[in-house]
């Protein structure tokens, strides 16, 4: 490994965040640690380093104490890496990261909440079928803690939507005019007068925004909705799925965009980009029935 010049003493914030995760390996540990990829083999296959500098960057980490070293295996003993909390306040970093990249490597720089379907970005969503979602907890509207995937019934249908407000004047300035945004008051109202028949064949149905729980509690309390609402306003579901996202008002805002999940927490089918919200809850009841029962 190069010698490299240490800011530490630096004053500068910036600098001395860089001493610790300047390096672009360092990060895309950090990435797939949140995407639920702790074991050593598993990071060197996923990230085709060597293994020389995937333990220099994983004992860096740990130093640092953004990753913890966690056992699973007495006899030989073996290690996990997780993200600590000092670990997990760098996902924000890595979102903005990829919004960065979305909007002005991959696009024209311009704000939008969707993609054609022709881009990468659209691509890696899809590429999102047959990829488990790890163990992870969300606030749902009244800020209790669930997991996003139901454990009991056969699949859940995660439609991830920009925001939506009980009041009008709560949405940022210039929302309707940034592409893909509006429409999630009409998507979450057809998911609520479809729900019985998403019940019937097995799935529960779980909106998910950056929102805070109470302006999503607010929102579905107006509309009436008898499903949750979950707040990623932590952005782990976002990280673990690198799912993309905008800014607006100075968050990060999911993009529109829907996930078919099986019990064993394995996406099953993928809608992205979305541009027609009310077509798409039927989409996503079609690709349920389409899937049947799990054996």
């Amino acid at each position: 490994m190069a010698r490299r010049t240490s800011l530490e003493d630096s004053s500068c914030a910036i600098a001395q965040a860089l001493d610790v995760v300047g390096d672009w390996w360092t990060l895309l540990i950090v990435r797939d640690a949140a995407r639920g990829v702790h074991r050593f083999d598993e990071l060197q296959r996923e990230l085709g380093m060597s293994r020389k500098v995937l333990t220099e960057r994983l004992r860096l980490l740990v130093d640092a104490e953004v990753l913890v070293r966690v056992p699973y295996q007495d006899r030989p003993v073996r290690h996990e890496y997780r993200l600590t909390p000092r670990g997990r306040a760098l996902l924000p970093v890595l979102v903005a990261l990829q919004d960065w990249g979305d909007a002005w490597v991959l696009g024209d720089g311009s704000t939008t909440a969707t993609a054609t379907e022709a881009s990468l970005e659209a691509q890696r969503v899809h590429e999102l079928v047959g990829t488990r979602i790890p163990e992870l907890r969300l606030s749902d509207h009244d800020g209790e803690p669930r997991d996003p995937v139901a454990a009991d019934t056969p699949y859940t249908v995660l439609y991830c939507f920009p925001g939506a407000y009980a009041r009008a004047g709560a949405y940022p300035p210039g929302w309707n005019d940034i592409p893909g945004a509006p429409g999630c008051t009409l998507e979450s109202c057809t998911y609520r007068d479809r729900l019985a028949d998403f019940t019937a064949t097995g799935a529960t149905v779980h909106g998910v925004s950056t929102q805070r729980p109470d302006e999503q509690r607010e929102f579905a309390k107006r509309e009436r909705l008898r499903f949750p609402l979950l707040s990623d306003a932590g952005l782990s579901l976002i990280a673990a799925l690198r799912l993309p996202t905008f800014r607006a008002a100075g968050a990060s805002r999911l993009k529109r965009l829907t996930l078919v999940v099986d019990r064993e927490r394995v996406v099953r089918d993928v809608q992205y980009p979305v541009p027609d919200v009310v077509a798409s809850v039927e989409e996503a009841l079609a690709a349920v029935r389409r899937l049947g029962s799990p054996e």
